[in-house]
């Protein structure tokens, strides 16, 4: 199949994107590279030695998203383009409802133009919000605690909505956990740009000298050591996950359906500092400040839905995320 990726530059759509190239699927990606860099084309044609067409778009351009479906045979998609910092959609919420709502919109037209209407979601656990008891299953009621949350939840609900307005649609919704590592190779992992909002590229970067140190943001929380768990899943791990919701909605009749790709286990903060320093041997000074507006105290998935219905389990474990993760800081280090 062509598969047109958005976001395709950025960390879990570059390790998807590798994925997918390796199961024998053509690719082409769109990015306007806001979050990601235009050199991580060209190392994903080093991992997989395929080549494969690329476009510098924003979704929110019409006209040239859709020159792109116009001049190729696209069969589906795979929409990961998004803004995606929680705090950053406290502060700017505007900017986040217009980009990531607005722009998957003008994919989904453009896509029942075309009549390829075939596509997998990349949503987020912040959909089951602050209220629900972890484990979380699919099944229980979605609530926003951010402005980035309540895209998801809005967006999934579009999707629902165009589902039950046109049964020939088959969508996969995949609530993704907290995905880190990268790739073994070592030449693709996440690279924010500024000071990272995620965890981990926060401890490479301490660990690597880039940065002072971690800021752990509360530790105040009911959980074993007061600060935050949540369920990390190795980020490879999570792009086999695409694959599989690819072939679910390749090999059954049209439907909407939803997975949680995590672990299943939850490690807090600390825990995933104190792995780090055994496995890599790095210092990771910390200093404990107050909580971020929109983070949950515990997050963790339910994920026996995909297992029972894509055959799909995590096969790495934490030692492996930070393993690699590592390695891709050092490899890279400016």
């Amino acid at each position: 199949m062509t598969i047109l990726v958005t976001g395709g530059a950025g960390y879990i759509g570059s390790h998807t994107c590798v994925e997918l190239l390796e199961e024998g699927h053509d690719i082409i990606i769109v990015d306007n590279f806001s979050n990601s860099q235009p050199q991580v084309i060209e190392k994903i044609k080093e991992i997989t030695g395929k080549d494969f067409k690329h476009f510098q778009i924003d979704l929110l351009d019409r006209e040239a998203l859709e020159k792109v479906f116009k001049e190729n045979k696209i069969e589906a998609a795979i929409h990961f383009a998004g803004y995606k910092a929680v705090g950053e959609s406290v502060e700017e919420p505007l900017k986040y409802y217009h980009n990531n709502i607005l722009s998957t919109i003008n994919l989904c037209q453009i896509m029942d133009k075309y009549r390829v209407k075939k596509l997998v979601f990349s949503s987020s656990a912040t959909v089951y919000g602050d209220e629900n008891k972890s484990p979380l299953t699919e099944e229980l009621p979605r609530k926003g605690t951010n402005p980035y949350g309540y895209t998801k939840i809005m967006i999934e609900q579009i999707l629902n909505d165009l589902y039950i307005s046109d049964k020939d649609w088959s969508i996969s919704i995949l609530r993704y956990f907290n995905p880190i590592g990268a790739h073994e190779s070592g030449k693709i992992g996440e690279r924010p740009t500024g000071i990272p909002n995620n965890l981990m590229p926060y401890i490479t970067q301490v660990a690597a000298g880039r940065l002072d140190k971690l800021k752990v943001f509360g530790k105040d929380y009911n959980t074993h050591d007061g600060t935050g768990v949540r369920d990390y899943i190795h980020v490879v791990d999570l792009a086999k996950g695409h694959i599989k919701a690819l072939d679910k909605i390749n090999n059954s009749k049209p439907n909407i359906y939803t997975y949680n790709l995590g672990t299943g286990v939850g490690y807090s903060v600390l825990d995933l500092v104190k792995t780090f320093e055994k496995v890599t041997g790095q210092k990771v000074p910390y200093e404990i400040v107050e909580r971020r507006p929109g983070d949950v105290a515990t997050c963790y998935a339910d994920p026996k839905k995909a297992y029972k219905e894509l055959g799909w389990k995590t096969e790495k474990n934490l030692e492996d995320m930070c393993r690699d993760a590592w390695r891709w800081e050092k490899k890279n280090m400016e």
